[in-house]
This record gives structure tokens, C-alpha cells and sequence, in this order.
């Protein structure tokens, strides 16, 4: 018979410590606590860019410098005339944004429902999805006329099918452990969704509320240079269009300037924050 040999043991042995190596007080400071200089540098950068380029082309009338284009905003902010404009724009895209996310709800809760309605869904948006907002347009003048209608109709197509489509995406995502533990504690119906499927769903809802403002905000600048304004109210497109009409490019590049502004404060002040406050805080976005 063979005997079974036990494994060799072999020798223990501690490691000694190495002394720490002391760290000026300057060097510790993270660079984290500078985080928030990072877009202002990016953007002070391309306005730099944008200057040198400009000087090197000589041409106001194609290109005007940054300095130009921040003159031509300020005069605008300050003469009310800008604010203006984007008063009006920002109404209209914020009925359109309400209707658009009240409707996506609406389909994405039939989408979830049953079979069937998420079989509709899913081929509504594969078919409108792609559809340029935009492109509907001529039907929504012939249907609403030349007023606030036509860009809510434009609007809610703009926002109304990606925010479906991530949302569903997202309730669909939702791990079936999850359900169950909701059904443990006596989760159900209306209880169940509000507390288990919108929590677990939210980044793919907050993504879709995202694609489907900016697409609202590029839709209405647009629908604006196309007709103009909307009951005798220009919006910003129209300012943008009525601009570049008597050749004061300044003030075309305010305007376009002034639609980034608003898109980055959107981002910064509404999107992010509420990802800080839902999802980041709650370790499902890092």
C-alpha cells in the first residue's frame, strides 16, 4: 500500500513595514478640488481658437472674432432684446417637452402592460424613431397653420419616441429578483412601480429625457429658421435668421451662442443634478 504524504509546510516569515515618506502639504491637495475649472478651461481655449482664427481670416462679415460675438451678446442681454427671443423659445419648448414625456409615459405604461402592447410600441417607434421631427413640419402647417401648434406638434414627435424607447428599455432591464422582492413585501400595482420599476429604471429614463430635450431644443431652432415667428412672436431661430438676413453675423453667432449656453446650463443644472441626487447617490451610475 502507499502511503499518502502530507504537503511540505513551509515557514512562515512578516514582511516589516517601510516608513512612510512624508508628503508636502502642497502635493497632497487632489486635483478633484479643480474639477470644476476643467469646461471653463476647455471653453476659454476654443474661445482662443476661435479669436486667432477669426483675426486670421480678416473677415467680419464670415467670421467674427469671439470678442465681436460677446460684444453683440451683451448688447443683447442688455437692450432685453435676446431675452426676448429666448423667453419665447423656452415657453414653447417646455409645453412641447411636458406633452412629448406625459405621452412617452402613457405608451411606455401600455408597453409594459401586456404583449400586445409592447409589440405595438416597439414597431410604432421603429417606425417613427428615425422620422425627422422636422421633416413633419409641412403637415404641421397645413393641419395647425402658422402658429404655436405647428411646433408643439413637431415638439412632442421630437420627444415623445426616444424617451419611449429608453424608457421601455429600461422597465424591460429591471431584474426579475427585483420584482420578487417587491412582491415579497406586499408590492403591487401602482405601489410596485413607483417604488421598484421607476427606482431600477431611472438611468435609462434620464437618458432618454436627455435625447429627447436636446432633440426638442435642435428641433425648434430649426422649425423657427423655417418659418419664423409663431403669432407674431419670434422665437430664437427667428432671431438667428432675421440676423443673418441684414448681414449681422455677430449677432448670428450670438444666437447660436446663446442656444449652447442654455443647452449647457440645462445639462449642468437640471440633468446632472438629478443624476446626483437619484442614481449617483444611489451607486447605479458612477
Amino acid at each position: 500500500m502507499t502511503t499518502l504524504r502530507e504537503p511540505p509546510i513551509r515557514p512562515e516569515y512578516v514582511l516589516p513595514l517601510r516608513p512612510a515618506v512624508a508628503v508636502p502639504a502642497a502635493a497632497s491637495i487632489s486635483l478633484d478640488r479643480f474639477g470644476w475649472l476643467r469646461k471653463p478651461a476647455i471653453l476659454l481655449a476654443l474661445a482662443v481658437v476661435w479669436e486667432v482664427l477669426a483675426r486670421w481670416f480678416d473677415n467680419d462679415l464670415l467670421l467674427p472674432g469671439a470678442l465681436q460675438t460677446g460684444r453683440a451678446f451683451v448688447d443683447g442681454m442688455l437692450s432685453g432684446e435676446l431675452i426676448g427671443y429666448v423667453s419665447v423659445s423656452l415657453a414653447i419648448l417646455s409645453q412641447g417637452f411636458l406633452l412629448g414625456v406625459a405621452g412617452s409615459f402613457l405608451l411606455t405604461w401600455l408597453a409594459v402592460s401586456n404583449r400586445f402592447g409592447r409589440e405595438l410600441i416597439d414597431t410604432l417607434t421603429s417606425m417613427f424613431n428615425p422620422l425627422p421631427a422636422i421633416a413633419l413640419l409641412p403637415l404641421a402647417l397645413l393641419w395647425f397653420g402658422l402658429g404655436k401648434g405647428s411646433l408643439l406638434m413637431v415638439l412632442v414627435h421630437s420627444v415623445l419616441w426616444p424617451l419611449t424607447l429608453n424608457a421601455s428599455a429600461g422597465f424591460r432591464a429591471v431584474p426579475e429578483t427585483l420584482r420578487m422582492a417587491g412582491r415579497n413585501y406586499g408590492l403591487g400595482g401602482l405601489r410596485m412601480v413607483l417604488q421598484i420599476l421607476i427606482p431600477a429604471a431611472l438611468p435609462s429614463i434620464l437618458s432618454g429625457l436627455k435625447i429627447g430635450w436636446a432633440f426638442a431644443w435642435r428641433t425648434l431652432i430649426a422649425a423657427e429658421l423655417v418659418f419664423g415667428s409663431t403669432s407674431g412672436q419670434g422665437g430664437l431661430g427667428w432671431y438667428i435668421f432675421q440676423s443673418r438676413n441684414e448681414l449681422f453675423t455677430d449677432k448670428v453667432f450670438a444666437g447660436l451662442a446663446t442656444v449652447i449656453i442654455i443647452g449647457l446650463a440645462i445639462e449642468h443644472f437640471v440633468f446632472q443634478t438629478l443624476e446626483r441626487v437619484t442614481v449617483r447617490r444611489w451607486g447605479m451610475q458612477r
